[in-house]
This record gives C-alpha cells, structure tokens and sequence, in this order.
C-alpha cells in the first residue's frame, strides 16, 4: 500500500479530486456467499460421532487465509474425543434470517476432515484465531487446549428457503497464490492502516457495518485481512468487512478499503 506516512487533511475532497465512485456491489455468487458465511462466522455447529452415533456440539471458529476453519479445543471435551478416534466431521455456519421464517436463514454445511496444528504454524493460526476471538485469551493459554484445523472436503450452501447449491471444493476455496500474496503482505496492510487511518476504520465499523464499541472497548482498528475481507475489532467486539470481490494484491486491499471508507461517508482518501 503505497506511501504508508501519508496524512491527509480534516478538510473533506473536492469534487474535483474525490475518485469515482463505484458501482452498485452486484449480489454475491454462491461461492462468494458460502466464503462469507464462513469468514464471518462467531460461532458454528460441530457435528462428530462415535461408533456411529452422531453428536452436535457448538464451537467457535475462525478461518485461516485459506478459508480452513480452525477450533481451539478443550481436550476434556466430547467432540475432541471423537475427533482423535474418527476426523471426519461437518461444521454448519448460519447467518442472519431474512424474515419470521428460519428457513430464510442463509447457510453452509462443510465436510471435511479435521487435525490438531503442530509445527511452525501454529503460533500464527493461534494468533489468527484470538483475533477473531479476543475474550479466549483469558484461557488460550491453558494447557488442556489445541489448535485444530479442517482440512475442507466439499460444501453444501443453503442460499434461504429452496435455495440449495452443491459447491466443489476446488471452487470453494481461495486462490492459492493470491492467499499466499495477501497474507505476506498482512502484516504491513494492517500495521499502515491501523497508523494512518485509524478515523476511517472506525467510521467503517460505526456507519457502514452498524457497530458502535461498548463502554471502554477503545477504538476499532483492522485485526487480520485476507482475500475476501477484513476482520475490525473493538476490545473484545469483532465484525467483518466483506470485499466486494477477493483480491490478490496489497493495492486491491487498498482499492477495497477505500471504496468502503467512501461507503463510511469519510470523505477521505486511504494511501
């Protein structure tokens, strides 16, 4: 993102200067949709089973870069137990009803297999994880809990009533080199945003996404960003940026940001 010292002044753009404004964002696809429900999600349903017999458990995932769910699990827990005799596993992540109706609520069922992280990447997708869950560091440090990650097997999006779409995984998931692009680059995206436009990220968060911090949550800064978006968080509130398409490139985030930022009503550019 370029000239990350850059500050620009109170004073609201010209017209002349103001970039144009982008177009109406079309309805996002099936993919796109199913990408979203995951990404946003606080929490899901994790179906297991044992010798046969089914079990539902509630759990609380985050989504690695490349859209993999990850859970931090407590070893004393049912579904963890189950998960080491037999990995295969679904998870169904729900969004908001679009009416008295729950079957209006949009979902996604995804299958796939599931194994603790290990190795040099488990401190990052920890950290990934907390950051989508900001009150768990009360007890992420406690020895009788891991990471874990699904590995996605196939995917199943339930639009709203009578909207089922069946979706390959080599469609589901996010290009691998632009997932790999975007997350060298997290680290400084989010470390120049969070600097320089910390008044643009709040106005994202307050009049765009409707969330306002509770009393002494402090500012909302961006926490991680990947292909399809950005996750804000606010003390221990989170909410979610989506893309309006995913990128592949710290100029794309940056077109992203700034888009939303006119969305904000900021009347202020993000470079």
């Amino acid at each position: 993102m370029a000239q990350p010292g850059r500050a620009e002044g109170n004073e609201a753009m010209t017209e002349r200067e103001k970039a144009p404004e982008a177009p109406p964002e079309a309805a996002p696809g099936p993919v796109q949709e199913a990408r979203r429900l995951i990404r946003a999600a606080g929490s899901a349903t994790l179906a297991t089973q044992a010798a046969g017999q089914p079990f539902a458990s509630l759990v609380t995932p985050a989504a690695a870069p490349d859209l993999a769910p990850l859970l931090w699990l407590s070893t004393l827990s049912e579904h963890t137990r189950q998960l080491r005799a037999e990995p295969r596993c679904a998870l169904l992540f729900t969004g908001a009803p679009n009416g008295p109706s729950p079957q209006t609520t949009p979902r996604v069922t995804l299958t796939g297999e599931a194994k603790p992280v290990e190795g040099p990447e488990l401190a990052g997708l920890k950290a990934r994880w907390l950051a989508r869950h900001p009150y768990a560091a009360l007890y992420a440090d406690f020895g009788d809990f891991a990471l874990w990650r699904i590995a996605p097997g196939g995917a199943l999006l339930v639009g709203g009533f009578a909207r089922a779409v069946r979706l390959r995984i080599a469609d589901l998931l996010p290009d691998a080199t632009a997932t790999a692009a975007i997350a060298a680059a997290e680290s400084g995206i989010v470390e120049h945003v969070n600097a320089g436009h910390a008044e643009a990220v709040g106005a994202i968060a307050r009049r765009l996404l409707g969330q306002e911090p509770a009393a002494g949550e402090g500012p909302w800064r961006m926490a991680v960003v990947d292909v399809d978006g950005a996750d804000l968080v606010a003390g221990e509130q989170v909410c979610r940026l989506h893309f309006s398409r995913p990128v592949a490139s710290a100029e794309e985030v940056r077109a992203e940001v700034m888009a939303a930022a006119r969305g904000a009503g900021t009347g202020r550019r993000t470079d």
